[in-house]
């Protein structure tokens, strides 16, 4: 699907505002309440808006402390990749995981209340996975640029 400049304009309103009503976005773009609900619902039936979410304050909910960390499996092979996926995740603290390309094989985000429940998280839970054969944490200073928001 290519979006128009509409679509586009719609897409950058929600990313910014995903609880506007269409009364509200029909009037910044100057179209019926009508279009813009078909709108959206062609962005929604095409998987370019997949769902909406609410975004939490790390901070009001005491999960304060970022990491990162590179996760190094021992082997390559279909099984142990896959049960890896599998089983991370299952993990809460792990908000993201990439398969990414270099000297390690994933790269997870990590969110936990301070550094003792990131130890208990290694510890107990991450380790635990079979197939892993290393891994390496970093932990955020300072968030520099946080965004969910797309440019389309």
């Amino acid at each position: 699907m290519i979006l128009d400049s509409i679509d586009k304009q719609i897409v950058v309103l929600l990313q910014k505002d995903c609880k506007q009503t269409n009364k509200e976005l029909s009037n910044k773009l100057n179209l019926s309440v009508t279009a813009i609900y078909e709108r959206i619902k062609k962005l929604e039936k095409e998987g370019i808006i997949n769902k909406y979410v609410a975004l939490i304050q790390k901070e009001k909910v005491d999960k304060n402390f970022v990491a990162f960390c590179h996760i190094k499996l021992i082997q390559h092979s279909q099984d142990y990749v896959v049960k890896f996926e599998r089983e991370v995740t299952n993990l809460n603290e792990v908000l993201e995981c990439y398969h990414i390309s270099g000297d390690y094989d994933y790269l997870l985000k990590v969110i936990v209340k301070d550094m003792p429940s990131f130890r208990e998280f290694m510890v107990n839970k991450l380790t635990n996975i079979n197939h892993i054969g290393s891994t390496h944490s970093m932990f955020v200073i300072s968030e520099v640029k946080h965004t969910t928001a797309i440019v389309v």
